[in-house]
């Protein structure tokens, strides 16, 4: 077989009725969630390149309220690094301490957001 170089072929596509998706109908419906309380926190640090644990005293500056709730009163925690979600297994968190179990540290300058939620 001899190489030809690749032509590409012109394809018209002729159709008899314009192309019609069916919707399905949508209804409005009213659904009652649980009027339950949430209360969440945060806690925003930059890394210094250094350290595994962090407190609120590291908490950014004019960044509003920021604290760390007791983790036996927490229903939920989330931890993301450079805006990745870590795994429970990643780190610990004491009263009032974030502690990270990874072998690395966190670059200079990553942020590190922990997030409380109480239900």
């Amino acid at each position: 077989m001899i190489n030809q170089p690749y032509v590409p072929r012109k394809v018209t596509a002729y159709f008899s009725q314009p192309l019609i998706i069916p919707l399905k109908e949508s209804k409005s419906e009213t659904k009652v969630v649980s009027r339950r309380m949430v209360i969440t926190t945060e806690l925003f640090v930059l890394s210094d390149g250094l350290r595994k644990v962090y407190t609120e005293q590291d908490a950014l500056v004019n960044s509003g309220l920021q604290q760390m709730m007791d983790p036996a009163d927490a229903s939920y925690m989330n931890l993301f690094i450079n805006g990745i979600l870590q795994p429970k297994v990643n780190y610990r968190v004491t009263e009032g301490r974030l502690v990270l179990l990874t072998e690395d540290v966190p670059e200079k300058g990553c942020p590190i957001v922990l997030q409380m939620l109480q239900i």
